[in-house]
């Protein structure tokens, strides 16, 4: 299993992604805050401690815990030129042996949203799990209403695989999901013998 450090950070065009810190929590809960509405139509529900500085300890632990056993990559969005925390991006459920596959996960804040910033995060840690993590194989999930999200994924090189009924609890509700996935190399359709 290829272990990766603690600390992770990946330069875009416009970002830093980089492992989450104590540091952040200020910013990440006026962020939140602030996005409440635009993001609770997408998330599943709250819990009641989800902007205390205890929950915000535990997700820091969890990422870096998670980094270096190879199982997910949780990175938050700063903006460069302005150190700006604007998102978060997660690769989890990390698979290895014959799947080699992992589930993507991503929010921004609505300040920033539709200004291409998710694209180039997107792109960025799909090319490490390519690249760095060899995985094969990258999923993800939206509700099929979320138009903005799936075009995110579409122009993403993400492509469009079904349906999961009652697939996550979005704000207390099971909702069905569609389904998508980039694959390295895409491979979808052919045979050995083809």
């Amino acid at each position: 299993m290829l272990l990766i450090k603690r600390k992770l950070k990946i330069e875009t065009e416009r970002l830093t992604l980089r492992t989450p810190v104590q540091a952040d929590f200020r910013p990440w809960t006026a962020l939140r805050v602030k996005s409440e509405s635009y993001l609770k139509q997408w998330e599943p529900a709250w819990a009641d401690d989800h902007l205390t500085r205890k929950a915000f300890s535990n997700r820091v632990y969890w990422a870096s815990r998670s980094i270096s056993s190879g199982t997910a990559m949780p990175l938050f969005l700063i903006r460069r030129e302005d150190q700006t925390l604007i998102g978060a991006i997660t690769l989890d459920n990390i698979r290895r042996g014959p799947a080699q596959a992992g589930t993507l996960g991503y929010w921004t804040g609505a300040p920033f949203a539709r200004q291409g910033y998710m694209r180039e995060a997107i792109e960025a840690v799909v090319h490490q799990a390519f690249t760095r993590l060899d995985l094969s194989r990258i999923e993800a999930a939206c509700l099929p209403e979320n138009k903005p999200s799936r075009g995110l994924l579409e122009k993403s090189g993400f492509k469009y695989e079904g349906v999961a009924q009652s697939y996550l609890q979005i704000d207390g509700r099971w909702r069905t999901h569609v389904l998508y996935a980039c694959l390295r190399g895409d491979r979808r359709g052919r045979t050995e013998a083809g």
